[in-house]
């Protein structure tokens, strides 16, 4: 699909995935910043898809932000070698092929500070993810904290949100089973909770347009 603009600065693009034979879809985000663009969860890099790109401008960072949002890296980098790239914690020892500049953490790098604030979920350690925070457009950038499958048009996916507990936008049940430090997942879910944001741009299903920081903080409530 050809991107699409959600605001001034911020586009996505919208693709078909299968995880473990389930339809979930997935989501790429762009984000112009004031030196170049900002790449998240990086889709495989299609002809048609670059010309795009490069009509908004120079790729300054290609992200990938969790230990399960890296298949369209290499693509990318190929394209663009003189753009930064980062990755979440561990991810450089799951694709040793990849040539990796910097380990995300707490602390936005150099590139986007400013601009995108971030969180590194270190609670949730079977993703790792680096969540993202957009300023200008008051968006949470992420990749599997918040899913929306409960509305899929595929049936069988409706029926596997069912199953996890996910009919509206939120957390499902294996983030209980996933996240041993409650304490340590409060603190960082209070952190994303303190920024000014409205919409919440996810990796799979419809994102949530508005009314994110309610959508968060009901999702992770039980902590």
């Amino acid at each position: 699909m050809p991107l699409r603009s959600l605001a001034d600065e911020l586009w996505v693009h919208e693709r078909r995935l299968r995880f473990l034979g389930v339809e979930t879809g997935a989501r790429m985000t762009i984000v112009r910043l004031r030196d170049g663009l900002f790449v998240h969860s990086p889709a495989p890099l299609a002809a048609e898809l670059r010309a795009e790109v490069d009509a908004l401008g120079s790729v300054r960072a290609i992200v990938a932000p969790s230990l399960f949002h890296h298949l369209g890296l290499r693509s990318w980098i190929d394209a663009y070698p003189h753009a930064v790239t980062g990755a979440c914690p561990g991810l450089g020892r799951k694709r040793p092929d990849i040539r990796f500049d910097r380990v995300l953490g707490d602390r936005p790098e150099p590139e986007w500070a400013g601009e995108l604030d971030q969180v590194f979920f270190e609670a949730r350690a079977l993703e790792n993810e680096v969540v993202f925070h957009h300023r200008a457009s008051r968006t949470l950038i992420c990749a599997d904290i918040v899913f929306n499958l409960g509305a899929h048009p595929s049936w069988f996916t409706r029926l596997v949100a069912l199953v996890m507990a996910a009919r509206r936008p939120g957390a499902t049940w294996l983030e209980r089973l996933m996240i041993r430090d409650r304490a340590g997942a409060r603190e960082q879910i209070g952190r994303m909770l303190a920024w000014d944001f409205d919409r919440i741009v996810l990796s799979h299903g419809p994102m949530v347009e508005t009314g994110g920081r309610e959508v968060l903080r009901r999702a992770y409530a039980w902590l």
